[in-house]
């Protein structure tokens, strides 16, 4: 007899967990590679962490929290063997963006917090509910060009917020736009801090120039260090640069955020957003990492893995995380194999605040701002862009949008926009879809694009048109303008046949239509012909009763049947044709093939 218990034939429920099946399979050879990683990535993990808490708008320390518990979470829940959940730069925006409004303007830090300790939790639930409905596909809401547009704007959108801490000055502004002019008229005014531009500007040029020339040194870690040490010897916290000073000691406190109702639906908006942002990240990463290990990807998985990272760290004072391909890439290169690379890190983390709160107490902020600023550049994909320009023009412009809905808007909003612009699209090429007339074309088998092949052969009183779209209510009228439109054209055509090969459905809307479009044919005495209609689309055709107006002998397996049907009835012979100016421009994307 078997028992959901342990019997013989069913395994214990607690060995469905990711983290209880990797640990009955860890080998024992990977545990020096595991360690060593570990310590590696943890050397990224602080400096990030931290600073990656201050671009969100919330304490450092809430980083180093929000570290530690993610990786413990996501090393219990988590599928992928060393993918790297953490503190990202794209979301501290959007926490800042959901958190800050509704807290003062003088609020509470502790308040700041709790909001963004429950924005984690309902990130969490998103997360776990998504996985349950197994809607992993969500993550495909936001197009590769839209995406491109809202990273690049998100990326201006740091550098520019992180400017002012960067030179050693504030500034306060409601919008991009504002903390530009902000920014140039404090260093017109000559706020600029000597110090701390001089930490933050050096800085910079030491992460990018190790990360060019040295790559396989951690630039991050080496510039904390130059910048400690900096401090210490010149005494910078007396010379007007802010520093990070003494963190609490210990481990995280369990804390049940307290949150007025009235924050609900605001965080609620946030949470829809950082989620979506979150496993789009999560899923591209772990598919990138999961191709190089030889492991699959499940994306329902990886989001309950990812609410549970979300979930632990919203417990514990964190703030909502993302997978981070830079801090897995720094893993895998240094040889992790499992999650204990994960939570090597974490135990390193917590060492640290117990027995040296104090390590980080002379780092500069500026030093800070010069991680979040390199990281923002990372985000930015301008070669993308360029591709776009040069590859398919209405895809720059919707990258184009989402960038200005960033950068104008504001993240949230921009994040809404991108969404929207991705969707649109779709049903932008289902509107207006491509469509062509075909002809034959000597030495090459079957019928061809005329736009292609401007000389292909055509049979008087036949039109070949191919629609490469399912007929549904949005294009069912353009369909009907375009072949009433190749009826009307000289000579005068008796048969239209629609190779229907693409069509892949055609709904209720679209079948009224098509019947009035065959009674408006026959009145002029041309017949509606359809070839290589697939036979779900044919059934649904023959239950809306289409069949009773459209003559059952119209429909013909192949556009080959339906040619020499036509041919055997009517004796005509294929003829070269001169194309005229227009002839065959069908709508939308037909009219601009090079878009």
């Amino acid at each position: 007899m078997t028992t959901q218990n342990g019997g013989h034939g069913t395994r214990p429920r607690w060995r469905a967990v990711p983290g209880v099946r990797a640990l009955a399979s860890y080998r024992r050879e990977w545990l020096v590679k595991d360690l060593v990683a570990g310590v590696v990535l943890t050397t990224l993990l602080v400096p990030q962490g931290m600073a990656y808490a201050e671009l969100a708008g919330l304490p450092a320390i809430t980083g180093l929290y929000t570290t530690i518990l993610c990786l413990l979470g996501y090393a219990v829940c988590g599928p992928s063997r060393i993918l790297v959940l953490g503190p990202d730069s794209s979301l501290g925006p959007m926490i800042a963006a959901t958190v800050l409004p509704l807290v003062a303007a003088d609020g509470d830090p502790d308040r700041a917090v709790a909001l963004a300790s429950m924005l984690a939790i309902m990130v969490a639930g998103i997360m776990i509910l998504a996985s349950v409905a197994r809607l992993g596909f969500i993550a495909d809401l936001i197009s590769k060009p839209t995406m491109i547009g809202y990273m690049n704007g998100l990326a201006l959108t740091i550098l520019i917020g992180q400017l002012p801490k960067l030179l050693g000055f504030k500034v306060d502004a409601d919008s991009l736009i504002e903390e530009c002019v902000g920014v140039v008229e404090k260093i017109a005014d000559g706020a600029v801090e000597p110090a701390a531009a001089l930490v933050g500007c050096g800085g910079i040029v030491v992460i990018l120039g190790l990360q060019r020339l040295l790559p396989k040194v951690p630039a991050v870690l080496v510039m904390v260090i130059l910048a400690i040490a900096v401090a210490a010897a010149f005494d910078l916290g007396e010379h007007g640069v802010s520093l990070v000073g003494e963190l609490p000691e210990g481990f995280p406190p369990f804390t049940l955020p307290d949150v007025r109702l009235a924050d609900v639906a605001p965080l609620l908006g946030g949470a829809l957003g950082i989620a979506l942002v979150s496993l789009a990240d999560t899923i591209s990463n772990a598919s990138a990492f999961g191709a190089r290990t030889g492991q699959e990807v499940r994306g329902n998985q990886e989001m309950a893995g990812v609410g549970a990272a979300n979930l632990a760290a919203g417990l514990f004072q964190g703030f909502p995380v993302s997978a981070s391909g830079s801090r897995t890439a720094v893993a895998e290169r240094t040889g992790a194999k499992s999650q204990l690379t994960g939570v090597v890190g974490a135990a390193l983390i917590v060492l640290m605040l117990l027995l040296a709160p104090g390590l980080f107490r002379n780092l500069p902020q500026p030093a800070l701002a010069a991680v979040v600023i390199t990281a923002s550049l990372s985000l930015a994909d301008i070669p993308g862009s360029l591709r776009l320009w040069r590859q398919r023009r209405t895809e720059f412009l919707l990258s184009v949008a989402a960038f200005a809905g960033v950068a104008l808007l504001g993240v949230l909003e921009g994040i809404a926009i991108a969404v929207a612009l991705s969707v649109l699209n779709v049903f932008r090429r289902t509107w207006w879809p491509y469509n062509t007339v075909l002809g034959r074309v000597r030495g090459l088998e079957g019928y061809h694009d005329t736009r292609s092949y401007p000389r292909a052969e055509r049979l008087p009183g036949l039109v070949l048109h191919r629609w490469d779209a399912p007929l549904i209510f949005a294009n069912a009228r353009t369909f009907r303008d375009e072949i009433l439109r190749l009826a009307r054209t000289e000579p005068r055509p008796s048969w239209i046949v629609i190779a229907a090969e693409p069509m892949t459905d055609v709904d209720t809307t679209a079948a009224d239509v098509l019947e009035e479009l065959d009674e408006a044919l026959n009145a002029e005495h041309v017949h509606l012909v359809f070839a290589e209609l697939k036979d779900p689309v044919r059934s649904k055709i023959e239950r809306y009763g289409l069949t009773g107006t459209i003559d059952p002998r119209h429909f013909f397996p192949t556009v080959e049947a339906a040619v020499t049907a036509f041919r055997l009835r009517t004796g005509a012979r294929w003829q070269p044709e001169e194309p005229a100016d227009g002839d065959g421009d069908g709508d939308g994307d037909a009219r601009r093939p090079a878009e």
